[in-house]
Parts: C-alpha cells; sequence; structure tokens
C-alpha cells in the first residue's frame, strides 16, 4: 500500500471521521459553486473511498453541502462573539475583521450563498443563512446593552448588518480592489452614521449612542469618524 492511500484506511472515530469530511466538503465548496462539487471530489480531497462518503451522508452532495454550511454558519456567527467590554466600535471593528477574513477565505461559496445561487440552494440552506444574520443582530443588540430594542434600533442593526453582506459581495465581485481593513473601517464608519441618523428620531437609539460615546477614545474609530465628518459638513451652516 502506497504512503498515498494510508489515510484512506486510517480507523478514526464516527464524530472525527464526519469531521474530516465536513472539512474537505468546506473547502472544496468554499471555492467552488455547489453544482461543480461531486461527491467524488470530497472523497478524493479527503484521501477516502466514495461509499464511505455515502455511509456518513447517504443524502449525498445535498447532505453534504448542508452539513458543510452548517459549519460555516457556526464560524460566522463565532465572528461576532465579542466579550462585552470597551470601547463599542473597537468591538465591532474585531468581529468585522474576522468576519471579511472568513469572507475572503470562502470567497466563491460565499458569494453563491448569500446570492442563493445554485442547485443546492433549498428552504433548508436559506434558514441556516437567516439563522446566521438573526444570531448577528441579537450578538451586536446585546452589546447596545437594550434589554428590550424597539423596531427602529432593531432595523437600524438588521439594515445594518444587510449592508455588510451586501459589501461583501461587491467587495468580492469587484476582485478585492479595497484593502480588507479599509473595508472593514468603511463599514465600521457606516454603522456608527447610521446609529447617528437613528437617534435623530429613535430617543432608545439615542441613549444608546450617548452611552456608548462615553466610553469611546478620541484615537479610536468614532473619534477618527467625527474628526474627518466635520470639515465636510462645515459649509452646511445655512441648512440650520
Amino acid at each position: 500500500m502506497s504512503p498515498a492511500t494510508t489515510p484512506a484506511y486510517r480507523r478514526l472515530s464516527v464524530e472525527a471521521r464526519r469531521v474530516q469530511l465536513l472539512d474537505a466538503a468546506l473547502g472544496l465548496f468554499a471555492h467552488r459553486v455547489p453544482e461543480d462539487v461531486s461527491v467524488d471530489d470530497v472523497a478524493e480531497a479527503a484521501g477516502v473511498s466514495r461509499p464511505l462518503v455515502y455511509r456518513y451522508f447517504p443524502g449525498g452532495k445535498q447532505q453534504l453541502y448542508e452539513a458543510a454550511l452548517g459549519t460555516a454558519a457556526d464560524a460566522l456567527r463565532a465572528c461576532f462573539d465579542e466579550p462585552p467590554a470597551g470601547p463599542l466600535t473597537e468591538r465591532l471593528g474585531r468581529a468585522l475583521a474576522r468576519y471579511l477574513t472568513f469572507v475572503d477565505e470562502h470567497a466563491t461559496g460565499f458569494s453563491a450563498l448569500l446570492q442563493g445561487s445554485g442547485v443546492a440552494a433549498t428552504s433548508r440552506t436559506g434558514a441556516i443563512v437567516d439563522s446566521v444574520r438573526l444570531s448577528a443582530a441579537e450578538q451586536i443588540l446585546s452589546h447596545l446593552e437594550v434589554e428590550a430594542p424597539g423596531p427602529r434600533l432593531r432595523m437600524m442593526v438588521r439594515v445594518w448588518i444587510a449592508a455588510v453582506e451586501a459589501g461583501s459581495l461587491i467587495w468580492l465581485d469587484e476582485g478585492k480592489e479595497l484593502p480588507t481593513d479599509e473595508l472593514c473601517g468603511m463599514l465600521l464608519d457606516h454603522f456608527i452614521a447610521l446609529t447617528v441618523a437613528t437617534a435623530a428620531t429613535d430617543p432608545q437609539t439615542a441613549e444608546v449612542l450617548e452611552n456608548a460615546l462615553g466610553l469611546e477614545r478620541p484615537e479610536g474609530p468614532a473619534g477618527a469618524l467625527v474628526r474627518r465628518v466635520l470639515p465636510v459638513l462645515g459649509g452646511a451652516g445655512h441648512l440650520l
């Protein structure tokens, strides 16, 4: 037996083998659209036989895709898992950086997933994606320290999450022309601006903004945005 084929016969626990197959599938789905990935491709990437893949995933490629998508969803949720300490914008900045790193590493699969394209897109895959969006919104709202967020604040957070998704897709479509850190900073600026605009008409958001600004540092993202915006608004005095 050649060294190259040895891993195919290595005894693993049921869970370890399942993880091995999912890792192989996720690596393929990250860089190729679902319809371009076969069970044979997964078997080859994992160094196992085709029948072994079907033993663990009798539903074939669709079941593999949904399971791999669930693994990816867990990773995306973890991107927004940030300790509730320190300035809000710095917490969100770290979460965004992790999110964009994931997007960068799973470019093709991420685009296919969010655009709902391909024969593998089903109501189940859509539900997995929606669960990530809701989880991200809940985590952000928890950082805003609001027990019962009103409709305007909830809408603001979910609109921003949608903007982050759209911005990520545009970034990939345009060949990642912007450096990742610049895109991260732009999306963070959008969150601050959206919060300020919402606070102008919603007392709850205004209170959240006031509390959050109290923790911000002059050298942080919020302070930097204020210094950039003030000169731009210098000619708007006639609107007052």
